[in-house]
């Protein structure tokens, strides 16, 4: 099963594989990763409760992502960096998110590679 995002300096654990759909069952709407064919109550709810802690560590991680590269694109340094607003719109953000993430991605990149505590950007 998988588990939750680490914080601080606890180490990464990866989430459960999110087995992907064949394209008939991805396109009835009512097909969600064969949770509906699960019969036995106990292994319905491990199961969805194993999906929603992989999803939540990808999340997770992929504001991280998000965060890193908004902290890149407005690198100083950079001749093509842009602003809080430009990042913003890009990424549908507000323009005060766009700072915070920012902010966060700049505090990840000075931690890759050392164990420092890590901030939410929210």
């Amino acid at each position: 099963m998988a588990e939750p995002t680490p914080r601080r300096n606890e180490p990464r654990l990866r989430p459960a594989p999110l087995l992907f759909e064949p394209a008939q069952a991805a396109a009835d709407p009512e097909h969600f990763f064969d949770l509906e064919s699960i019969d036995d109550p106990r292994q319905l709810l491990a199961r969805a409760t194993e999906l929603t802690l992989a999803f939540r560590a990808a999340t997770d991680r992929a504001v991280e992502f998000q965060a890193i590269a908004a902290a890149q694109l407005a690198d100083p340094r950079r001749f093509d960096r842009l602003t809080p607003t430009d990042i913003a719109a890009r990424a549908e953000w507000t323009e005060d998110y766009a700072r915070k993430m920012v902010e966060f991605g700049r505090d990840l990149l000075r931690g890759a590679g050392e164990s420092q505590e890590r901030v939410d950007p929210v």
